[in-house]
């Protein structure tokens, strides 16, 4: 059973928590096992590459183990463990001075849709042209725009948890969603031309 993200951790997940504060490995790995794939999905949003995707949820996992002491229960694990993921992501993106060059390619087909569906009408026949376009403008958007709408239109966080993982504030957030989706409509209009937005 897989806690909500916005819920308090299920007593099967405070169990295993605990366990592996003290140190047991075997429950730590469950946790990576339950989390893995959101952790994965976000950092393939984020970073041009699946190999440097993997490396970078591998790397927040490993954080995670080492910090798992420090971590005190006031969000649930899942946002902590994106929180790092993010991080990660983030601090790659600064040292290479360099933004996603990549389309949605690695993303999930329910990713995919999900963006979609908020951008443009459905329609079966443009999909694919819709999802690289999408991919092209998102790729475009600077890191910090990027990572408030993955963690909000892609993996469904609310303002609250978004704040949370980013270490922003609750104002901030709403404020850099507004522009990134301002941005995002900018890139599509600048692929698809002004009247097809």
């Amino acid at each position: 059973m897989i806690e909500s993200i916005t819920g308090v951790e299920s007593r099967p997940e405070q169990g295993l928590l605990e366990r592996a504060r003290g140190g047991e490995r075997e429950a730590f790995a469950e946790l990576v096992r339950r989390h893995q794939d959101r952790v994965f999905g976000f950092c393939l949003s984020m970073l041009p590459d699946r190999a440097e995707a993997e490396e970078a949820a591998q790397d927040a996992f490993i954080k995670a183990f080492e910090a798992l002491r420090d971590f005190r229960g006031d969000s649930a694990f899942s946002t902590w463990i994106l929180s790092i993921a993010s991080n990660h992501c983030l601090d790659r993106l600064r040292r290479r001075g360099r933004r996603r060059e990549s389309s949605l390619d690695g993303l999930s087909q329910e990713d995919r849709d999900r963006l979609e569906s908020w951008l443009v009408q459905a329609d079966p026949e443009a999909s694919l042209e819709a999802s690289d376009l999408v991919g092209r403008a998102l790729g475009q958007l600077p890191e910090e725009y990027r990572a408030v709408l993955v963690l909000r239109e892609m993996q469904g966080l609310s303002y609250r948890e978004i704040a949370l993982v980013l270490g922003s504030s609750l104002d901030s957030v709403k404020a850099r969603l507004r522009r990134a989706r301002a941005e995002l409509e900018r890139g599509l209009r600048h692929f698809l031309g002004p009247g097809d937005v």
